[in-house]
Parts: structure tokens; sequence; C-alpha cells
């Protein structure tokens, strides 16, 4: 279950900036995750709160931004939704593509106090 240690990376990024703006605790976090991240969202729940005890996130406010998977076709250049690594372009089939979006797994705001 590698969503813990997603989650005590989050905490060691939240812990490291609260110390840098000289704040107490975190009120609320934004998290932009892709979902061809990897990251499993119902482990993610499931293992906050044991991530989060006892840190300056412990009573923070959570919001995930969650960005769908976008594909570029290498072949026709259609851009494109994608559920998994494999999907091909529903435009020419081809398999070749660049992944645009989606991989995304980062802090995108801390609120401190």
């Amino acid at each position: 279950m590698h969503e813990l240690s997603v989650a005590m990376g989050i905490v060691k990024i939240a812990e490291d900036e609260t110390k840098k703006a000289k704040a107490k605790k975190v009120t609320l976090i934004e998290l932009e995750i892709g979902k061809l991240a990897g990251v499993e969202f119902e482990s993610l729940d499931f293992v906050w709160p044991a991530a989060v005890k006892n840190t300056v996130l412990e009573e923070a406010e959570r919001k995930i931004d969650v960005k769908e998977g976008l594909g570029k076709c290498a072949d026709c250049d259609a851009v494109f939704e994608i559920q998994h690594f494999y999907d091909s372009c529903p435009k020419c089939g081809s398999n070749l593509k660049g992944i645009i979006q989606g991989k995304e797994l980062r802090v995108k705001a801390l609120e401190v106090v």
C-alpha cells in the first residue's frame, strides 16, 4: 500500500512549508492528483487519519483536485481522454501517444495559521 508513503510525503511537505512560514498548523491543504498517478483514492482516504495524526495536518481540511488523463496521439495529433496508459487513439487507433495530463501528484496550496 504505497498510499501511506504518499500521505507521509504530503505530511513532510506540509511540515516543511509550515516551518518556513513560521506557522503552527495547516487549516486547508489542496492536492492535485491525476487519475494516471497510480494513487487509489479510497486507500489514500483510509490511511490519511493515521498519517496526519499529531502533525500540522491533523485538523486541516483536505481538498483534492482530480485531473483526468489526457493523451496526444503521435501519429495524428488528436488529443483524447485516457483511462489507462495502454489506451489507443480513438481517431486512428495508434498506440503511440504522449501523456499531457493525469500523472500529477502535488500539493497545490496550503493555508496556515
